[in-house]
């Protein structure tokens, strides 16, 4: 080291620039041109040069250790990072939704505690509280509610960026600035390698205590941070790096020197360039994803959420102030913002998640880095694959298709479930007036074509019952709203979609809760306003649904009774049939008989064989159909092929009446009333007495009815019908008492009749 005093030197003519230079000789503050047009006479005493030379070991060049340890995570160039273990212990926090599982844990803790004091043996207990701790650890965190899981996200223990980085890759050196003299601590970027292959690492870090916090301003980053970040970008795509961002900040930090240093034209720079990046983007939200703050860094091919990491454009603490002027109602801003993983997965604005431990990443760190290091590699083997042009279209594409529509396309009805209702012009008619008359019209139509053959267009019944089906969900979910079940619903949604995925529907607690929902929903459905309208609704959609079953009905039974006499007249007109016809019928007419009852035992059985065949034929036509079909006893018909059912019919009709008219006379009507008050006694005190008068009752008011129904004239046309299906007896060869005969027998026409009917 060298310093010269001198005395009192006029520099005339010398400049502040000629001052500033020095020159090389060990001087400092005067030129050599000086020093060339001055005379310099300098005294032994006027001059000094002393050197000083710092005793001890010389340093090694090298930023790390001389020696490092080679096992360190992250590797050797770890050691460049201002990121160390931290030396003191985290103190526990417990969120307001985890103490019932902070106080079973203390349970378990004392029973340890009293069994190593005591010496005695409470394995039974420690293991019946440590399986109900489980149950009631997975109950809790496979059910959290939005404004829970924003709890965990923003959890103080909480794995940071580079947490993970240095679980995830063998090596790994920070880069640091921006090129314009600033290095935002709140953005940190870097070059590492997962699996042999180089990435360019960018990400939010948030501090891990108060001093970190404050160090890294709690993860909100500066102008200065998204210059770096892309900065960094420009560089990876120069090398051909594929860039991993991982997203963790509350936002951008909105302070006036921010604003002053262009805090939104840095995003929107970065909005812009990423765009454009020739490279894989892969962007990965931590914890909190908070408005632009997030996006300037989350342009990417693929955008993946940890299970319990939120996004959102605002906090549900700024959202609930803006919407319901209070903080308080931030679980419902939570809710309807749909912030969640999952929830941001179904509208395609996450394309996947990243599982974490039971309890949240803070329980099982290392675990949690390597399912994020899985998704890693799975979302770049795909991504790596594709053309640059395929990769800038799907990019580009992911973005595009958020919260698109096409005229003319039928909207999603799960969407439109919750869309705002179309305004109409006020014509004078209520909506749900004008709906009725529609169905009014439609009904008549239906019922006109029944008389004719014009019938209604297929398309118009398919139309209205939509409508109607429309018009009913949304009732019901303007009851749900009018309850105050909506938050309860959109849960249990939720829940089930979950369920659903995880192949646990069958949860007997899931089970339950909707059988409570159910349950709450019927029970207060009739106070709602527009129950009576619901109501109405139901029933326009009850008739018209049962109207188009029957029709529906009868459309099929034509259908398949056109197949039957098609299948019928190919087998008659089938030669081997109508040969056999020929010659049964050549018989009979040879053997001279005028009656089916003087047929020999030998023609009858012929004939018998015969329809047998051809029902035989029949049947296995139409199984080949895939039609089932049970062999039935055929209805009694007399000699003229007449059927006996219509006379059937008007002896029940005949029957009805008479039951109705001893009913409705005094004497009976006074037994039945007595009957009844005595069945109801008998329920609240069950006594032999009572069963026994109760017995007695009913064998008097069952004889008064056989006494009204075994009138002469009723008997008569009973003994008609029985005459009448012998003749189809005998013809069939078989008996009226043979059960396996194609007629009715005596028994079987009693109980057709009604004759074996009793009063209940």
């Amino acid at each position: 080291m060298a310093s010269a005093s001198q005395g009192a030197f006029a520099f005339a003519g010398t400049s502040a620039s000629d001052f500033l230079r020095s020159s090389t000789n060990g001087v400092s503050g005067v030129t050599l041109k000086t020093f060339g047009r001055l005379p310099l006479k300098l005294k032994r005493r006027d001059f000094t040069v002393s050197a000083k030379m710092k005793k001890g070991k010389k340093k090694h060049e090298r930023p790390w250790p001389i020696n490092p340890d080679p096992n360190v995570k992250g590797g050797v160039l770890t050691h460049l990072s201002h990121f160390k273990p931290l030396q003191e212990k985290q103190k526990p926090v417990t969120l307001d939704f985890e103490k019932p599982l902070v106080e079973l844990e203390k349970k378990i803790n004392d029973v340890r505690k009293m069994a190593e004091d005591t010496g005695l043996d409470f394995n039974d207990q420690i293991i019946s509280l440590e399986t109900k701790y489980q149950k009631a650890l997975k109950d809790l965190y496979t059910r959290l509610k939005p404004i829970q899981r924003v709890s965990i996200a923003r959890h103080p223990h909480r794995p940071t960026f580079l947490d993970h980085i240095f679980n995830i890759t063998e090596k790994f050196v920070e880069l640091h600035g921006d090129r314009a003299g600033y290095d935002d601590p709140a953005i940190v970027t870097g070059i590492g390698t997962i699996d042999g292959r180089s990435y360019m690492f960018i990400g939010h870090q948030k501090g891990r205590n108060s001093k970190e916090n404050i160090q890294r301003n709690f993860g909100m980053p500066t102008p200065h941070g998204y210059r770096k970040a892309l900065r960094m970008m420009y560089y990876a795509e120069h090398h051909g790096f594929p860039i991993v961002t991982f997203i963790d900040t509350p936002g951008a930090f909105a302070d006036l020197k921010s604003e002053e240093l262009g805090q939104g034209e840095a995003i929107a720079h970065n909005l812009r360039t990423m765009f454009g990046l020739k490279v894989p983007i892969v962007s990965i939200v931590l914890g909190e994803g908070g408005s632009g703050g997030a996006l300037a860094i989350s342009c990417a091919n693929k955008l993946l959420m940890l299970e319990n990491a939120v996004f959102y454009v605002a906090s549900p603490e700024a959202a609930a102030a803006i919407l319901w002027k209070s903080a308080k109602e931030s679980p419902k801003a939570a809710a309807r913002m749909k912030i969640t993983a999952r929830a941001l997965c179904k509208l395609k604005v996450a394309d996947g998640v990243i599982r974490e431990p039971l309890g949240g990443a803070h329980k099982d760190p290392s675990w949690a880095s390597q399912q994020i290091k899985s998704a890693i590699n799975e979302a770049m083997d795909e991504l790596t694959k594709m053309e640059t042009e395929e990769l800038l279209k799907h990019r580009m594409l992911k973005f595009r298709k958020l919260g698109g529509f096409q005229e003319g396309v039928p909207v999603d009805p799960k969407k439109k479930f919750n869309m705002k209702k179309k305004e109409l012009p006020d014509t004078g008619i209520s909506p749900n007036a004008k709906l009725e008359g529609e169905v009014e019209k439609l009904e008549e139509q239906i019922s006109k074509a029944k008389t004719s053959t014009i019938k209604p267009p297929e398309s118009d019944v398919e139309t209205m019952l939509q409508k109607l089906k429309d018009e009913v969900d949304q009732e019901y979910s303007e009851a749900v709203e009018a309850m105050g079940l909506m938050d309860k619903l959109v849960e249990l949604r939720e829940e089930v979609s979950k369920a659903n995925s995880d192949d646990q529907l069958s949860d007997p607690v899931l089970m339950d809760k909707i059988e409570k929902l159910k349950e709450e929903f019927n029970q207060g459905l009739s106070a709602a306003p527009n129950y009576e309208m619901l109501q109405i609704k139901l029933g326009m959609l009850k008739n018209l649904s049962e109207e188009k079953f029957r029709e529906d009905k009868k459309k099929k039974a034509a259908t398949l009774t056109q197949e039957f006499k098609n299948k019928l007249d190919d087998i008659i007109n089938s030669p081997n049939i109508k040969e056999k016809y020929e010659t049964l019928k050549a018989e009979v007419e040879g053997s001279g008989i005028s009656s089916p009852r003087d047929l020999d035992e030998k023609l009858k059985e012929k004939i018998i064989e015969f329809k047998k065949e051809i029902e035989s034929q029949l049947v296995d036509a139409l199984k080949s159909k895939g039609l089932e079909v049970d062999i039935v006893k055929a209805k009694a018909k007399d000699n003229t092929g007449k059927s006996s059912r219509p006379l059937i019919e008007e002896l029940n009709t005949d029957i009805y009446k008479g039951i109705e008219n001893a009913l409705s006379s005094p004497g009976l009507k006074s037994k039945i009333e007595l009957l009844k008050m005595e069945v109801a006694k008998a329920a609240n005190n069950p006594d032999s007495t009572l069963k026994n008068r109760i017995v007695a009752l009913q064998q008097q008011i069952k004889q008064s009815l056989a006494e009204t129904i075994s009138t002469s004239s009723l008997k008569e046309k009973f003994e008609n019908i029985t005459s009448e299906t012998s003749v189809m007896n005998d013809f069939s060869g078989k008996s009226d008492e043979d059960p396996a005969g194609d007629g009715l027998t005596h028994d079987e026409l009693k109980e057709r009749v009604g004759a074996n009917r009793t009063s209940s």
